[in-house]
């Protein structure tokens, strides 16, 4: 045999011997277990099978859950810059007996995250008048993470001469995500009178929001100047089906249903509007 011969025969028999001492060494179905002392052996630095962890994961326990998650609580360092925020809740019209009417619901704030100057406002114009018109300015004090308490005055434009009126109220985001504006006012002469407004968005999608509202007025006193009698003065229920082409302003369309208690009357009205934001 050639020279090149026995070197192609010692290189296969080399490869052959190379690859059978690397199946032995794996294949474990090849091993006598029983004769193995498995005392001595370090079961902790045995590779586990493929899929599973080298290290179990503990299970969760409270504390992890709360490290993870902790409490809000109002002693959080509040930023003390100034900010801004002007919203037009409800600008609509709809038809009226006779021609068309207007009605709106604004506020806004300027402050910082604990003390704000608030300043809302809300009415209707109708038949060629202002039927019914008020500011309020109000300062408020955040007492929780949700919850703000206000003070302030209230002025009655319309109807009738102007009337100023004393206010404290609590305004903020239930349970639920319900959000309430609850407000008593002292006027003059020891007049009284209260105002409670739920409002709630359910997301159809991201743009698409429904938002149902409820809003009632109270009296303490008569008042036949401003034809007004006490007790559940007018009561409102409403539903508004909005799209918001921007962040910062939505078309909408809806119905509102009014009851004003004074003449046992009731309106039922198909409103179009806008909602906006600064």
């Amino acid at each position: 045999m050639s020279a090149p011969a026995r070197c192609t025969v010692a290189i296969a028999l080399a490869l052959a011997f190379a690859e059978f001492a690397c199946a032995q060494q794996h294949d474990h179905s090849q091993m006598d277990h029983s004769r193995m002392d498995h005392g001595t052996m370090d079961h902790a630095v045995v590779t586990p099978p493929r899929g599973e962890l080298r290290t179990p994961i503990p299970p969760l326990t409270d504390a992890d859950r709360a490290a993870a998650f902790p409490a809000l609580t109002h002693a959080m360092t509040h930023a003390t810059e100034v900010h801004s925020y002007l919203l037009v809740d409800r600008l609509e019209v709809f038809d009226a007996d006779p021609g068309t009417a207007l009605a709106w619901e604004a506020g806004g704030w300027l402050g910082s995250d604990l003390d704000r100057l608030w300043l809302r406002t809300e009415g209707a114009h109708r038949d060629g008048h202002t039927e019914a018109a008020d500011v309020e300015l109000l300062y408020g004090r955040s007492v929780t993470p949700w919850w703000d308490v206000v003070a302030g005055l209230r002025q009655d434009l319309a109807p009738g001469d102007a009337q100023t009126w004393a206010a404290v109220g609590l305004q903020g985001l239930a349970p639920y995500k319900f959000e309430i504006q609850a407000t008593a006012y002292i006027g003059e002469s020891g007049r009284t009178a209260a105002r409670l407004e739920i409002e709630y968005e359910l997301l159809l999608t991201n743009r698409l929001i429904l938002q149902p509202l409820v809003e009632v007025t109270l009296y303490g006193k008569d008042d036949p100047a401003r034809g007004i009698e006490s007790g559940v003065s007018t009561a409102e229920a409403g539903l508004r089906l909005r799209y918001e082409i921007r962040r910062r302003i939505a078309p909408y369309l809806g119905v509102s249903y009014e009851r004003e208690f004074r003449g046992d009357d009731d309106e039922v009205r198909a409103v179009v509007g806008l909602r906006g934001w600064l």
